[in-house]
């Protein structure tokens, strides 16, 4: 068996509002402790590895049983609290400007050109839900076949079609038109595909897609790929790095789908990464302020963590993390500038060990690195002698 990192995004689960979240009109979020008061959660396996020691949710604590992971918390340096400058930091990119938003639509050049490129005329146009705009906008797309495009506070260019009407893959070849045009000022982190079917009230499919920027700098990815290490990609984060570093992936169609993948790879003798993205945290419950629904989910993770744990050899080692807040209890369903745990585990983790608060998320990417014997390369400070006692 060769020496393994699992690192596990819970997409937007956020442990506290950051110092500076009143720019971002974030005052008060923390997504855990949103979902914490729901009858639905329940994290027995995670307390004992630490998630409740993490300064900002120790009020979430039950018992005083002896920790079995070490813990702490991680501040976001980049500019910006959306899903690809969240990954892109985690890898060691530090963003100095947020990626570009259109809280009032695209601008009319953008779409004109996108409706030529296609042949399709453009539906919606405005920041939107993406289970209202399907049911606001549905009946004259089956009737015109026109695309249903939309944007949200995120840095996103969304497309939503019925499959019968716009097959799955012509719908991704016209997000590949759309990355061509977003570039330079229009330059959106992703673009993604939203296929819906049935009839009204429609449901959107699990063959969500999205493209994103390829990545300005060297990750951590980049740095292990070609020193001739695996670095696998599990759910959406091949699309997050438009594939730049990745040797192998898998998306999946949710979070169990996810969590079983992971536990496959952790039974497979491979070196190097294994990076994994959990989404149905954000995009099921987060952004549609869905309380039960996101604890839920946490406990579902929660109850199939002992699986993996078991799993872990004497050079694996296992780091639980997110990428940014979306707490559920506020009125907004954007997402929320917040801090975001780190929890780690393996034969190699000293238990108990608080590593306090870090100032980037660019500090695991730079502990990963160090796991494999590199140093340099990226932002960040690895904190890997404090969780091994080495």
């Amino acid at each position: 068996m060769g020496r393994r990192v699992f690192l596990v995004v819970l997409d937007s689960v956020g442990i506290g509002e950051l110092p500076d979240a009143a720019l971002y009109g974030d005052e008060g979020s923390n997504t855990l402790a949103a979902a914490a008061k729901s009858r639905e959660f329940f994290m027995p396996n995670m307390e004992r590895l630490g998630l409740f020691d993490i300064e900002g949710v120790k009020e979430l604590k039950n018992g005083n049983a002896a920790l079995e992971g070490a813990f702490g918390r991680l501040a976001e340096t980049s500019k910006g609290k959306d899903t690809t400058i969240g990954h892109w930091e985690i890898a060691g990119i530090i963003s100095e400007h947020p990626l570009p938003t259109f809280p009032d639509g695209f601008p009319q050049d953008l779409i004109l050109a996108f409706s030529e490129r296609t042949g399709r005329k453009v539906l919606c146009n405005k920041p939107y839900s993406g289970t209202d705009v399907i049911r606001d906008y549905g009946k004259e797309h089956m009737e015109t076949g026109a695309l249903i495009v939309y944007t949200s506070a995120d840095s996103v260019f969304q497309i939503a079609a019925h499959e019968a009407v716009v097959p799955v893959e012509e719908l991704y070849r016209y997000c590949e038109i759309a990355r061509e045009l977003c570039q330079g000022a229009y330059g959106v982190g992703r673009i993604i595909a939203r296929p819906f079917e049935g009839e009204a009230p429609f449901r959107r499919t699990s063959r969500r897609h999205d493209y994103s920027l390829t990545p300005p700098q060297k990750t951590m990815l980049n740095i292990l790929a070609d020193g001739g290490y695996d670095v696998i990609g599990v759910g959406k984060i091949n699309d997050i790095f438009a594939g730049s570093g990745i040797t192998e992936f898998v998306r999946t169609s949710g979070n169990e789908d996810g969590i079983e993948q992971m536990i496959s790879y952790a039974g497979r003798d491979f070196n190097g990464l294994c990076f994994v993205n959990l989404v149905d945290f954000d995009s099921k419950y987060g952004h549609r302020n869905d309380t039960d629904g996101y604890a839920k989910a946490l406990t579902y993770f929660d109850a199939q963590l002992p699986r993996m744990l078991e799993k872990l050899g004497g050079d694996d080692l296992l780091l639980i993390t997110a990428d940014h807040g979306c707490d559920p209890s506020t009125p907004s369903t954007d997402h929320s500038r917040e801090y975001v745990p780190l929890i780690a585990a393996g034969p190699s983790v000293k238990k108990g060990t608080d590593i306090g608060t870090r100032s980037s998320f660019a500090d695991t990417g730079a502990t990963v690195l160090e796991w494999f014997g590199i140093s340099g390369g990226i932002a960040g400070k690895s904190y890997l002698a404090e969780l091994t006692g080495r």
